[in-house]
């Protein structure tokens, strides 16, 4: 065996930055942190080449005293914490005291930072080691550029990706953290070009805005729930404004964005079968609670943390947003749904700025001040080439156009309140009955044409039918009958061995379903008896695909297990397109759709129906005009 020896001071906090500096969105990471610790209320954040080449945080925080700032970098140094209780009673992003000396570590730091706002501390570190410090004129606050990250490392350049992937990491990890803290402004900032903003007046809503868009921001609700252990608010999108993955969900606890996947599953579950197949919410979840049920310190990078009353918060969060759900009017409207009416929704919009894509927000130029004169910018260390960072300022106008943009886009008379305040959605959005529906029509035998008192609605013959077999056997699924159907010919299924070893630990949960089955042999099982509800004919089929969902998700639960088999039943037995219906039984559907407890959508998530009111056919035939288009010609 070799001889064994201490590791240096330098390599051992180079492996220590493997595990925190990762890319250069850890860098952003750690450093915005330490700036929302340091209780700043603007942040501003510059990168060169994704942040590869240089990257600059700027805050108007506490700033580091002078006798501190050598401290400050060495390994395990913390202002955050002084004893084991605060361990376990953290309140602050950072606690470790590794994120400096890790970055320093692998790259060349210069760190500007003053406490008073008058004369403040220049320090400069390459690969660990200290190259200079000197007393500077300095505002108050903290600046710390970061430059030729790797530059000591080679080896660790190879496992970035390509530019515009470690940028949008950076976005992300900005956008989380803006979300996380809404009276704070922040600023992103690649190349002099402005990619994100925030207004820093601490409305959630109008940071989203500043992030998602507009559009997506003015299609949210509000969610506030609270408990003795738990307060639970945000905005989460309607069923009909989703993505294709969970990048637009955000979880966040005490401020700190987290990576949970049961609190992730609660926020689906609390939309249940609102939502499409594959299609995920735009989502917005801050949780308040008691440092002590919560361990962050758990991974370096805490973004993973162990709740103590894990699953009585995702329940909270589930029961949350269903309610809120349930108050909800969630038929779609055709005209602002349908690619072939865009120009109605270009109308609606007319006047206000233009909306950026999501996850970017683009700045207005004429917004944006000259960058004052930094002296520091002359310094050898850090060329002006590789930093240069303009200072930005909300614009309030920018601000009351928001606000009248979510009165518009709702076409809702709501009083402006003073100081630009956001529109309360809760009054947008007031539960309305659902309408009384009169069949006329069918087209291609796979559509109903139906009318009320504003417009008509145009509805899916299987996926309203799917709605209403579905909440049938939802009940009939969970309220296990007595009365089960006893097999003349006894059905045998024939499993392989890894299968048979799953469904037999699994007997108890199609017993709790009505399906009674037992061991038949090595792989093989023989069915008793089963509930009254399957149909004559299907039972083998049936019985099959339920036990498919044992074999699937072999730690299923009940109440997923019987959700799964409602869907299954529910399709089966529904009427398909192409089924001619006579007046009597599309009548028949309708008022069996009103009657459930979401009729808006199947199980699968497709809406029902869509609605056609007065005013857009009168749109539609020129025969009302709009009435930006009659403004204007004044």
């Amino acid at each position: 065996m070799a001889q064994i020896q201490l590791l240096s001071s330098t390599l051992s906090n180079q492996i220590a930055a493997g595990e925190v500096i990762e890319r250069p969105a850890s860098i952003v990471k750690e450093l915005v942190e330490n700036a929302i610790d340091a209780q700043a209320t603007q942040i501003d954040i510059a990168v060169k080449d994704a942040g590869i080449s240089a990257i600059q945080v700027t805050d108007n925080g506490s700033g580091i005293a002078n006798d501190e700032v050598e401290l400050a970098f060495q390994p395990h140094a913390t202002s955050k914490i002084h004893s084991n209780n605060d361990l376990f009673n953290v309140k602050t992003l950072g606690f470790r005291g590794e994120a400096l000396a890790s970055i320093a570590a692998v790259a060349k730091v210069q760190l500007i930072t003053s406490t008073t706002g008058l004369r403040g501390t220049l320090i400069k570190i390459a690969g660990g080691k200290q190259l200079q410090k000197r007393l500077v004129a300095a505002a108050k606050g903290t600046s710390i550029t970061v430059t030729d990250l790797f530059y000591n490392t080679p080896a660790r350049l190879k496992y970035l990706k390509t530019v515009s992937t470690e940028l949008n990491r950076i976005i992300d990890i900005v956008d989380r953290l803006a979300l996380a803290h809404p009276q704070i402004a922040f600023t992103l900032v690649n190349e002099q070009r402005n990619l994100i903003r925030t207004s820093g007046n601490g409305k959630l809503q109008q940071t989203i805005a500043g992030i998602y868009g507009r559009k997506t921001a003015a299609q949210m609700v509000e969610i506030q729930q609270n408990t003795s252990d738990f307060q639970v608010e945000g905005f989460i999108s309607l069923p009909q404004q989703t993505r294709a993955n969970r990048q637009y969900m955000s979880l966040l606890i005490n401020g700190r964005y987290i990576i949970n996947f049961p609190l992730m599953k609660a926020v689906l579950a609390g939309y249940g079968s609102k939502l499409m197949v594959g299609r995920y919410p735009v989502a917005v979840v801050q949780i308040q609670m008691d440092p002590l049920l919560v361990d962050v310190n758990v991974h370096p990078t805490k973004r993973e943390v162990r709740l103590s009353k894990e699953e009585q918060l995702a329940t909270l969060i589930q029961q949350t947003i269903a309610a809120k759900l349930s108050q909800l009017n969630l038929i779609p409207d055709a005209v602002n749904n349908l690619p072939a009416h865009s120009k109605t929704k270009q109308q609606l919009q007319a006047g206000f700025p233009k909306e950026s894509a999501p996850t970017t927000q683009m700045a207005d130029t004429s917004q944006i001040a000259e960058p004052q004169a930094d002296n520091t910018s002359l310094d050898p260390f850090v060329s002006p080439a590789a930093i240069h960072l303009q200072p930005i300022f909300e614009d309030p106008q920018r601000l009351d156009a928001w606000d009248q943009h979510v009165q518009q886009f709702h076409q809702k008379s709501v009083a402006a309140q003073a100081n630009s305040e956001t529109v309360n959605v809760n009054t947008i959005f007031a539960p309305r009955k659902f309408p009384d529906l009169r069949f006329v029509a069918q087209i291609h035998n796979s559509y109903l044409i139906a009318e009320s008192d504003n417009g008509f609605y145009l509805v899916d013959q299987h996926a309203a039918q799917e709605r209403v077999n579905y909440e049938k056997f939802r009940q009939e699924v969970g309220q296990v009958s007595q009365d089960q159907q006893q097999l003349l010919v006894p059905l045998i299924l024939d499993y392989s061995n890894a299968d048979a070893i799953v469904i037999n630990e699994h007997l108890d949960i199609l017993q709790s379903v009505g399906i009674k089955i037992a061991v038949f042999g090595q792989n093989s099982f023989i069915v008793q008896s089963h509930p009254t509800w399957i149909p004559k004919g299907q039972e083998e089929t049936t019985i099959r695909e339920i036990i498919d969902y044992v074999l699937k998700d072999g730690k299923i639960s009940i109440a997923q297990f019987r959700e799964q088999t409602a869907i299954t039943m529910s399709c089966r037995l529904s009427i398909k397109a192409h089924d001619p219906l006579d007046k009597a039984q599309a009548q028949a559907v309708l008022e069996q759709l009103a009657q459930t407890q979401n009729p808006y959508n199947c199980p699968h998530g497709r809406p029902t129906l869509v609605h056609f009111t007065d005013q857009d056919i009168q749109k539609m035939f020129k025969r009302i005009q709009d009435p930006h288009q009659a403004q204007r010609k004044k």
